[in-house]
């Protein structure tokens, strides 16, 4: 239900104490307010403040109550219906390195027993930012959850802004149609209502126009949520999907899902994606993937560190994750990436921890199943058989997927994108990315290399041709390659084991397209050492 309808029927149940944990204080008032004013009989609202003290409803304030204890007396002397707002009294209440004040508890206690027993319909409401509940009010306190602006309200406010300033010679050049707006609103969704305002603000007057490039300035102010957790970090994807070589099916399979958490998808039926699980063999794009999906759908970034979930007093690991659960649906619609996730759940168990990991395991799942909003979970890793079976069954994940050691297609692609990301005036790569033969040459030399090690090896050429003070030359980049150790060798037994372990457990995320090895690839295939790999490649063929 919503919050309008869960305050109705307290007011109707004459519940004598609310709780409402919300930092939108004005927007809190204003609800109660309306809902106050929508009962049969209406109701007058009081407010309170530490600074200012007790405000009748005509607008005059009581002397001497910026006191709580006062300001408690006074409202018990009120025996006619009406609501009392607190806005700081939570202050009073205590916390984990301070007592509360046992005067204040005291007389909250006495006035909402008197609330309860009255003849009149009375009712006190405590709002603040923060969750502070003295053991003493526990069974008389009655929490509600205030939700953030819905999209509705989110939409209501944009359009507002936008007639105010680009009409009746408003100085704003409005460049945004009716799906721009949606894709603005979707942005903001997760901030207060004040947030939502200063961004679309910036967003109006950095450059004195309105439309889709301003997304990323309305992005920027969720950035300031996220760093306010301090348990996730906001990345900066820096790369599209078109800067990762290879992986088709993989690209495919979430192109089919950009933009599913808009009203047409809503309208079509569709639900929120859940999210993907990437697999594979390291140094292949697994996280490369999650930071360019961001990108190429427009969303926030997410990372969490499950270190930092783990860290800090003893039993403050489950608030964290709880914690950073509720900032990232908070931040919605966004991409929460979870980089190499077997090492922070492989201790499913809880043993030698009391039972610590596998409560935060617990939750996670949970969270994972039930989830409502649009947060869509990149989760990376290495060795998925360390992962326990529960975490890989559908319902967590919509997919799995595996990446390979890149296909000769994929090295052709993967070559042309590392010489033409790292050329520049004088090292010669961009005019080595346009030579067919030194490509197919590189392809060759590099079988069984993965995408890490390819841009290592150009690296590794540009120090080369930079310490001769020359261009770059096809032959610093083979000597880059044929000098490197590809970890195809160094841990091939490891490699083929998580190949045989994705054979039917995930989809390979190499394109059928790019399956076929290439001709300059087999013609020259004598010519390179053959590591201790089999031919044989892991993932099972769904074509997306």
């Amino acid at each position: 239900m919503s919050f309008s309808t869960n305050l109705d029927e307290a007011f109707k149940a004459r519940l004598p104490l609310l709780y409402i944990e919300s930092s939108e204080e004005v927007r809190v008032i204003s609800e109660v307010m309306h809902a106050a004013a929508s009962q049969r009989h209406k109701r007058p609202v009081w407010t309170w403040s530490s600074a200012v003290g007790l405000t009748g409803p005509d607008g005059k304030v009581v002397a001497n109550t910026t006191n709580p204890v006062r300001a408690l007396d006074h409202a018990a002397g009120e025996k006619d219906a009406g609501v009392f707002v607190f806005c700081d009294l939570h202050a009073y209440f205590g916390s984990e390195h301070r007592p509360g004040e046992p005067a204040v508890i005291r007389k909250v206690r006495e006035t909402v027993l008197d609330f309860r027993h009255g003849e009149s319909s009375r009712v006190m409401i405590v709002t603040a930012p923060i969750r502070v509940i003295p053991p003493e009010l526990d069974k008389l306190i009655h929490l509600m959850e205030f939700p953030l602006p819905e999209a509705a309200e989110v939409r209501e406010l944009l359009d507002t802004m936008i007639v105010n300033n680009s009409t009746g010679g408003g100085r704003i050049q409005i460049n945004a149609d009716d799906s721009v707006r949606e894709r603005l609103v979707h942005a903001a969704l997760g901030l207060t209502m004040a947030e939502a305002e200063n961004a679309f603000a910036r967003a109006m007057v950095n450059d004195g126009r309105l439309g889709e490039k301003d997304i990323s300035v309305v992005l920027d102010e969720k950035r300031q949520t996220v760093r306010k957790s301090g348990l996730l970090e906001f990345v900066d994807p820096g790369i599209d999907l078109d800067d990762v070589g290879g992986l088709e099916n993989l690209k495919r399979w979430l192109g089919r899902r950009n933009g599913a958490w808009m009203a047409q998808a809503r309208e079509y039926g569709l639900p929120n994606p859940r999210g993907v699980l990437i697999t594979g063999v390291p140094g292949c794009g697994k996280s490369m993937t999650a930071k360019a999906t961001a990108a190429s759908w427009n969303l926030p970034l997410l990372r969490l560190d499950i270190g930092r979930i783990f860290s800090g007093l003893v039993g403050s690991s489950e608030q964290n994750l709880r914690t950073a659960i509720q900032t990232a649906e908070a931040v919605a619609p966004c991409i929460l990436w979870v980089d190499e996730i077997e090492k922070g759940f492989s201790n499913t168990t809880g043993s030698g921890d009391s039972g610590t990991s596998a409560r935060v395991f617990g939750t996670f799942l949970t969270w994972l199943q039930e989830k409502k909003r649009p947060v869509f979970v990149v989760a990376t890793a290495n060795n998925i058989d360390s992962l326990p079976p529960e975490f890989l069954r559908k319902g967590r994940f919509d997919e799995i997927f595996f990446v390979d050691l890149p296909t000769a297609r994929e090295r052709e692609v993967i070559w042309r994108l590392q010489l033409a990301l790292n050329g520049a005036a004088g090292n010669g790569l961009a005019a080595l990315a346009e030579e067919s033969a030194v490509i197919e040459r590189l392809v060759a030399v590099s079988e069984n290399y993965s995408g890490a090690e390819i841009e290592q090896a150009v690296i590794a050429a540009l120090y080369a041709g930079y310490s001769r003070s020359r261009p770059v030359t096809a032959a610093d980049l083979e000597e880059a390659v044929t000098s490197m150790i590809p970890l195809s060798v160094t841990q091939a037994e490891e490699v083929q084991m998580i190949r045989d372990w994705a054979e039917q457990r995930a989809v390979r995320a190499t394109g059928a397209e790019d399956m076929a090895p290439t001709e300059a690839a087999q013609r020259d295939a004598s010519d390179t050492p053959s590591p201790s790999l089999s031919s044989h490649r892991g993932g099972r063929t769904v074509d997306y």
